[in-house]
């Protein structure tokens, strides 16, 4: 394994449920490591529908957004205080 794809390089982000900046909760499982480029994927579930898994890269997720044509710019996924 070559130090850009090292295990030690995933990022981090705390578990637990998440707003995306349209409105649908989620709930983060993980951050897991793309064994291939070593990218950081969030690991997350849907809390609608039929649950699917998803994943994105660490970067989007935590990413701002600027979204006018929603009248939005923040965070795309907002971390819910835990109930």
């Amino acid at each position: 394994m070559t130090e850009a794809t090292s295990i030690d390089q995933v990022k981090t982000l705390p578990a637990g449920r998440y707003r995306h900046f349209k409105g649908k909760e989620y709930t983060v499982l993980g951050v897991a490591r793309h064994t291939e480029t070593g990218e950081s994927m969030v690991v997350y579930q849907a809390e609608y529908g039929d649950r699917p898994l998803c994943v994105r890269p660490y970067e989007m997720f935590v990413e701002h957004v600027d979204k006018p044509e929603y009248g939005y710019q923040g965070p795309r996924f907002a971390k819910l205080e835990d109930r």
